[in-house]
């Protein structure tokens, strides 16, 4: 468990996914009274074999508790799930995936109904639920009231990050970091598909490119500065001009290798449009300018 509360808090869950599950039974291990729901009643068999209760309707998991956590599978579901229950009262905690905009709607659906709202995004997957040394944690957003008064609780299966009193924010941190995520896993793919045809074992080429990205993560801190400043030029380790310049290496050898390069050809069609645009001496930190509209 990641925290524990001296006086455990009486929740209800709404869905029972591989997530879903993960949640309840943590909260279950820290003593908590839980009440679940699931629209597959199939799959609370096993939570209420190990002491949750089982609703048999959403309106009646609601009834139940104050607090109240939804970890369905879109917007759309939560939509469909609460539509008919009495939110009058309560703090309505929802982890399921949405865009910034979608959470801040809901936020305000919740509020005309009554209820308090924080949003969530959750930065683990299932096995680091209630596994502390894992690393996972959930961005929760909206209601500073009701995050600090329910914070032990949700902080028992996952770490907590609060990001800001507007509900979306949780949401756009969320996509912002696995969109890094896919970029990191688009280069890879890259990278391994270079050597596909090669004598080369993947097993032997894959601590090199952890080593790799993890040194050459930090960056994103000189990136953060630079926008913050408004330099470009500052702290510069390698040039836009000098990266330009090397792009037709990374083509050429990709094309020879047999590998598709529509992976990395977007990324530097943008560094070419900001040499043209702008300063050689950048970093390149000014592509993310030309994103912006």
């Amino acid at each position: 468990m990641t925290q524990h509360s001296a006086h455990p808090t009486s929740l209800t869950l709404l869905g029972l996914g591989a997530m879903g599950t993960a949640l309840a039974r943590t909260w279950l291990a820290a003593d908590h009274t839980l009440t679940v729901w699931n629209r597959t009643p199939t799959r609370a068999a096993a939570l209420a074999a190990e002491g949750a209760g089982v609703a048999d309707s959403a309106a009646e998991a609601v009834a139940a508790n104050s607090l109240i956590v939804v970890c369905l599978l879109d917007d759309a579901s939560v939509q469909e799930a609460l539509t008919g229950t009495d939110l009058t009262g309560k703090d309505l905690v929802n982890l399921t995936t949405s865009t910034p905009a979608q959470a801040r709607a809901r936020a305000e659906w919740a509020r005309e109904r009554g209820a308090r709202y924080l949003d969530g995004g959750i930065m683990a997957v299932p096995p680091m639920v209630g596994v502390p040394e894992a690393g996972g944690y959930v961005f929760y957003s909206g209601s500073p009231e009701l995050f600090e008064q329910h914070r032990k609780t949700l902080g028992v299966p996952l770490g907590t990050r609060y990001v800001g009193r507007d509900a979306g924010f949780a949401a756009l941190h969320d996509v912002a970091l696995l969109s890094a995520m896919y970029g990191m896993l688009a280069g890879a793919a890259h990278a391994f598909a270079l050597i596909r045809k090669e004598d080369i074992d993947p097993a032997s080429l894959a601590p090199l490119l952890a080593e790799w990205l993890t040194a050459m993560a930090p960056s994103v801190h000189r990136t953060a500065d630079q926008l913050r400043s408004g330099d470009y030029t500052k702290e510069v380790v390698s040039t836009l001009a000098m990266q330009v310049a090397g792009t037709p290496t990374f083509l050429r050898t990709a094309e020879q290798q047999g590998v598709s390069p529509e992976l990395l050809s977007p990324y530097f069609a943008l560094m070419r449009r900001r040499l043209a645009d702008g300063d050689g001496a950048e970093d390149l930190t000014g592509v993310i300018d030309l994103l912006v509209h």
